[in-house]
């Protein structure tokens, strides 16, 4: 017999998805999407099981973050069903426990989605057309033991000049959504061209696309980076931002972007928003991890618009991996020690596990470095990390891997926030 207990627990977890649903119909039906969504997405609608993948960790194993990002640059994993297979075997047996790969980039998604196919008349990335790589990545990890936790790569940003200059589809239907700078042209840096993150409209929109895979697949946790929630500095001089600013301030933003309170007001708007996607996505399932990986702060702040510390310091997040993205020892040392004696207290230092370098272009880490920074690591009390990214793994005849695996990565290790 059923105690009382677990019977109200499933009613409302029912409820929250009920609600959660609710959510994702309610701002694909103000995007003008039809029917068709609450069609798809109820049938596919299926219940989240967080701890599944980590079933056959032993409960005395460590407790460490050991993840790896997959993505569609410079790697072909997810270029079929049989290559993710063989990459999430190889990540099992090297004792990794959780995957990132990359759903949303260059103005497509790498699932069927239902919101995209209604707003731009492509439901997928045509690379993957007739598949879906989302569900496939998850099916594999899981019957491996390992957790997936979707990336959104692209995050507010909405196109990169290499494709062509313009903001691409996105901004071509939605020109008052694209970020401006202090010229009036839409906001670009290192390539990449954004939407204003602060306006409630693209804000409902990317949401909506987390809060579809949310309630779409069996997913153990939900990504941004470094462009989510963000926004470079030097936008938010469109008219729909001044106008705000100037409603709240009584005056002109400062034509100096990195102007310290002008740089806050942006960011806590940018810091309301995670805020929000961490309540509407933990009502799909309260055991879906938040993991944010922007750049480095207060690099970030000043930048990016990513206040991380205060991302901890509120609870918005359940684990945090900062791009410690550097190509010698002593400046990563000098970031670890940044961290943990002026970012996180004692309590939060579990929420902590660095992005590690170990592939951009014809860069592959020197097996040895790796190693000594994840021993920095550990000394430090830090539980883990993230490798940017997979095919940096198998360079080299599997030489990262191996030296993981002989090495700190010997043993299995159960996640710290499960």
């Amino acid at each position: 017999m059923l105690s009382d207990s677990f019977v109200m627990k499933s009613v409302h977890l029912v409820l929250a998805r009920v609600a959660a649903l609710a959510t994702v119909l309610c701002l694909a039906a103000c995007a003008g999407s039809s029917s068709n969504i609450s069609a798809s997405n109820a049938a596919a609608t299926v219940p989240h099981s967080s701890t599944q993948a980590q079933a056959s960790v032993d409960k005395n194993a460590p407790r460490e973050v050991r993840g790896v990002w997959l993505t569609n640059v410079d790697s072909n994993v997810l270029d079929s069903r049989e290559n993710i297979a063989e990459a999430m075997q190889f990540l099992a047996d090297h004792h990794f426990n959780v995957v990132y790969p990359v759903v949303w980039n260059k103005a497509a998604t790498l699932y069927p989605s239902a919101i995209m196919q209604e707003r731009f008349g492509q439901s997928i990335d045509p690379r993957f057309a007739g598949r879906d790589p989302l569900r496939e990545v998850i099916e594999e990890a899981h019957a491996r033991g390992l957790e997936v936790v979707p990336w959104f790569e692209f995050g507010f940003s909405c196109w990169h000049t290499s494709l062509g200059p313009g903001g691409g589809p996105i901004v071509k239907k939605y020109p008052h959504w694209a970020a401006k700078d202090q010229e009036g042209k839409i906001a670009t840096k290192n390539g990449f061209e954004w939407l204003n993150g602060l306006h409630p409209e693209v804000q409902d929109f990317l949401l909506s696309l987390i809060l579809e895979v949310a309630n779409t697949y069996e997913i153990d946790g939900v990504q941004g980076d470094d462009r989510l929630p963000a926004m470079p500095s030097l936008a938010g001089y469109d008219a729909w931002t001044v106008a705000q600013y100037r409603a709240e301030k009584g005056k002109e933003p400062p034509t100096d972007y990195k102007d310290p309170e002008w740089v806050q007001w942006r960011a806590d708007r940018l810091t309301g928003f995670l805020a929000r996607l961490r309540r509407e996505v933990k009502a799909v399932d309260e055991h879906i991890v938040i993991s944010m990986s922007p750049s480095y702060y207060d690099w970030s702040l000043y930048e990016y618009l990513q206040d991380s510390k205060t991302w901890v310091d509120r609870g918005l997040v359940d684990t945090l991996h900062p791009q410690a993205y550097r190509y010698e020892l002593d400046a990563y040392r000098k970031i670890v020690d940044d961290l943990v004696a002026n970012q996180f207290t004692d309590e939060q230092l579990p929420l902590l596990s660095p992005g590690l370098l170990v592939k951009s272009g014809s860069y592959v880490i020197d097996p040895a470095m790796l190693l000594e920074c994840i021993a920095y690591n550990r000394a430090n009390g830090v539980q883990g990390e993230v490798h940017f990214f997979y095919e940096g793994l198998r360079k080299n005849d599997n030489a990262v891997a191996t030296a993981l695996l002989n090495g700190p990565y010997k043993q299995k290790a159960g996640l710290p926030y499960r």
